[in-house]
Formats: C-alpha cells, structure tokens, sequence
C-alpha cells in the first residue's frame, strides 16, 4: 500500500502521480521547450528554503535520476544571516524531502538591513552575487532559481502598472557579472497555487520571508505591490478562469510591430526608425 512507503517516496510519489499535471508535466514541458538543461551540465539548485526553491530541489533530484540527459546537481543554500529556528526548520526541510543541503553562511542580512535604500533589492542582489560564486567554486556553469509561472505573471502586470514599460521574466539568462555562469527557471510553467496544494498535502510547512527588515520594520503584506496583483488577478479569475493563462501566453506572442516604442540591448527604439521602410510594417487591416 502506498502508506507504507517512507516519508521521502511518499512525497516522490504525490509529484509523480497526484501532481502530475499539475507539476512534474509542466516542470518537464519548461525543461524542454526552453532548453534548460544540456548534457553533461553540473546545475546549482538554488534552495532558500521557501516552497518554491525545496519544490524545485526535488524536482531536480527526481529529473536526474530518471533523465536521458546526463547531468549532475549540487543543492545550495545560502544562510543570509537566519534565526537559529529558521535554519534549523530549513535542514529539516531538506532532509524530510531526501535534498542533500550544503549550507554556506554569509552576512547579506546585516548590510542589507543597515541600508535606508531598497533594501530588499540589495539583499536579492547580494543573495544572487554569493550564489552565482558558491556555485562557480563547486565547478558549476548554472544556477537553478525556483520563479514559477505566476511570479511572471505578476512580474509582467506589476512592470506594466508600476514600471510604465511592458518587461517580462525569461527561463534563462546569462550573467553580467560571472562570466560563463547561466541562470534557468525550471519552474517557468507551474503555477503557484499548485505548489501550494502539493505542500499542504504532504503537510509540509516551509520557511516564507524569514528576512530580519520584515520581521523588525513595520511592514504591511496587504499593501505591497506584488500582493495588490495577486489580489487583481484573483479577481479577474472570477469572470475569466483562464487569465493566468492568458497573460502567459501573451509574453510568448508578442507582436513587436505594433509597439510605438521598443527597448533592447538597453537602447531605446522608436517605431518612426522603420516606418514605411519596411514591408513588414503593419497596414490598418492588421491591427
């Protein structure tokens, strides 16, 4: 009976069963349709310790014992400067989940929160700078980061409203500032509200912003920004339950022809360069 199977198969067997469409179809379909993983690629699997990043850790684990593509995986985690209880709750995690956790310190939490100035912004750069180094030290060329679909939704809306431009969040980078390294999304095509389910039917309970500027300063979830999205978006599902899904594919069918003004490679472009130049230039009837 599957009850009897130990903890860690148990929670394998609800991602390969249970969630399947929900989760491993979707992890799988981003692995592939965005090349994610190459052979003989030595991926960090990049684990704060919240639902999205331990989620991620066993996808990967499970992907590289069942993969065609030979590739190997090293599971990171990078302790900001966290609560005795917190740390202790993120090793917890990774061993209930079979992840073997290697652990680094650093101060990121003590500068960020020494700074008036965004400092959540300066505690993700500073996150992401050690964890590309930590990685490149233990011979990696990636980093696996646990965004899923709904964070590009929301980063889509959120850029629109509040940023004036329309930017969008792709499943792969490479670096600026390392050289060589590259940064993929596996969880491009799952949703949020899936991960959720998944780690309440395990009873799994994770660490959510364990950063010591929210826990001191006074903050008010209700009133961030991405919150008010996520609030919008759950609304606009009431009359059309496919809007994620809409929004979604909207950034895989952009039609750049019909925008007044582009940006790329950080230069600004005006439709006036290619105007009436180009036989590609949209006519009234294709608006």
């Amino acid at each position: 009976m599957p009850r009897e199977l130990e903890p860690v198969r148990l929670i394998e067997r609800s991602i390969s069963k249970k969630y399947r469409k929900e989760i491993w179809n979707p992890f799988i379909a981003a692995v592939k349709r965005y090349e994610l993983i190459e052979k003989n690629d030595k991926i960090a699997v990049c684990v704060s310790g919240g639902k999205d990043s331990m989620l991620l850790a066993k996808l990967m684990q499970m992907l590289e014992r069942y993969s065609e593509i030979p590739f190997e995986t090293v599971y990171l985690s990078m302790d900001p400067g966290y609560s005795p209880e917190n740390r202790a709750r993120l090793e917890e995690n990774a061993e209930k989940l079979g992840i073997p956790l290697t652990v680094f310190s650093t101060n990121v939490f003590d500068v960020a929160n020494k700074t008036d100035h965004s400092p959540c912004y300066l505690c993700a750069r500073m996150r992401r700078g050690h964890l590309y180094a930590k990685a490149r030290e233990l011979g990696c060329r990636k980093i696996a980061l646990g965004h899923h679909m709904s964070d590009v939704i929301e980063t889509t809306v959120l850029s629109m409203f509040y940023g004036a431009q329309l930017q969008g969040m792709i499943p792969k980078l490479h670096s600026t500032n390392f050289p060589g390294m590259e940064l993929i999304r596996p969880l491009y095509c799952v949703n949020e509200e899936d991960i959720v389910a998944w780690a309440r039917y395990n009873g799994l309970e994770f660490l959510r912003c364990a950063c010591r500027f929210t826990e001191n300063a006074a903050y008010d979830e209700n009133a961030s920004k991405r919150r008010e999205i996520k609030l919008l978006i759950h609304r606009l599902r009431e009359t059309n339950p496919d809007i994620e899904k809409s929004i979604f594919n909207s950034i895989h069918n952009v039609h750049i022809d019909t925008f007044p003004g582009i940006k790329t490679g950080g230069v600004r472009r005006s439709f006036l360069e290619r105007y009436g130049r180009e036989t590609g230039s949209p006519g009234e009837d294709e608006e």
